[in-house]
């Protein structure tokens, strides 16, 4: 496993200062974290970058890929309504995209539940991973923006209906699956292939889900199977369900395609990119108009907390690996370090502590730095 070098105290402290001046409950969860909430959660894409663990007979969990998970869990079992979670400590992933290999690397971040207006939260998050991002001595940062709400409001706008509008907009943390995605959605390949082998799909969705994850364990006793990937039968059943429906939707007409791919080519400074995705939206929709509105916020509130705008670019493309995001994505790069590996990074997952079984109304944020790419001294 590549261990990331230390770096030296007085930097460290430095980088980790915005993030302790939050007044914050400080979160040191457990290192060893359920494989099936994080893939049921961050998507099944994420497999490829976690490092797996088993005991003989148990089941099988990941080591610590981020904390944003476990800082949602400590709210839920805290009972509190809201709260704001300061942590640092180690992450582990499988680095893919990095030649191969697991790393190990040291993570401090801030995790904020809270009834704040969403734009106005952002801001003051994003803010903060910029500050704590300058603090390591680098000249040549940049912010890169993203929404994943922006993109859900326009496929809306344009009149795509779940849950093909759900399959594309989760695709956009990859590039490649959401081109995969539009081009089966394009020429109907999604329904066929959704609908291959559909059977069981279409059998256990006419049921109540309890009903339905009872049968299908009975038909791995029945076939002597031992399941496996960390899924039980309800989350299997679930989306066998999500499965049936799928495959009766219609495909993606030409026209509404060549809209999304027109989207997903805005890349600009922020405001001129904003523009271009009001003009291109075919007619007003209060969705649509709710979310610039919102971005023009977002904007005030990062120039207000000193965010340079010369230094701001917004892709309407741009996704992160982890699935659960919902709002606001962004990561803080370096030119010297490149796209792959980003110094800070976050957004908004106001869908996550629901999922969870959380009755909150507060919204959710955060961001995380990695010192170690931070530090201008480093090479990671």
């Amino acid at each position: 496993m590549r261990v990331e070098p230390p770096i030296p105290a007085e930097a460290l402290a430095a980088i980790r200062a915005p993030f302790a001046a939050m007044d914050a409950h400080t979160l040191d969860p457990p290192v060893l974290q359920p494989l099936g909430l994080i893939l049921d959660l961050a998507g099944e894409a994420m497999r490829e970058r976690l490092i797996l663990v088993q005991a003989d007979g148990g089941a099988e969990a990941a080591l610590r890929p981020d904390f944003t998970i476990p800082a949602a869990r400590a709210l839920i079992e805290s009972g509190r309504a809201g709260g704001r979670y300061f942590y640092e400590g180690k992450a582990f992933r499988a680095a893919p995209r990095a030649g191969g290999g697991f790393e190990e690397f040291l993570q401090i971040g801030l995790e904020v539940f809270e009834a704040a207006e969403p734009p106005e939260a952002d801001a003051e998050i994003v803010a903060l991973a910029w500050r704590a991002s300058l603090a390591g001595g680098r000249q040549d940062l940049t912010l890169h923006l993203g929404d994943v709400g922006l993109f859900a409001a326009f496929l809306a706008a344009i009149g795509l209906e779940e849950p093909l509008a759900g399959r594309i907009r989760r695709a956009i943390a990859s590039p490649r699956r959401l081109g995969q995605a539009l081009e089966r959605a394009a020429g109907g390949e999604e329904a066929a292939r959704l609908a291959a082998g559909g059977q069981l799909a279409e059998l256990l969705s006419g049921l109540p889900e309890p009903q339905a994850a009872a049968v299908l364990e009975d038909l791995w006793a029945l076939a002597g199977i031992e399941p496996a990937g960390g899924r039980s039968a309800v989350e299997i059943v679930h989306r066998l369900s999500e499965r049936a429906k799928a495959a009766q939707t219609p495909a993606l007409d030409p026209e509404r395609a060549a809209l999304i791919h027109r989207y997903l080519a805005i890349a600009d400074a922020p405001q001129k990119a904003l523009d271009a995705v009001a003009r291109l939206a075919p007619k007003p929709a209060k969705g649509l108009e709710a979310a610039l509105t919102g971005w023009e916020r977002r904007l005030a509130g990062l120039a207000s907390e000193g965010a340079p705008e010369g230094r701001m670019r917004l892709a309407t493309a741009f996704g992160r690996d982890f699935g659960y995001y919902d709002g606001l994505l962004f990561e803080v790069r370096s030119q010297a370090l490149g796209d792959e590996q980003p110094v800070a990074a976050g957004g908004r997952y106001d869908g996550l502590p629901a999922r969870l079984g959380a009755n909150l109304a507060a919204g959710a944020v955060g961001c995380m730095i990695r010192p170690g790419r931070a530090w201008a001294g480093g090479g990671q």
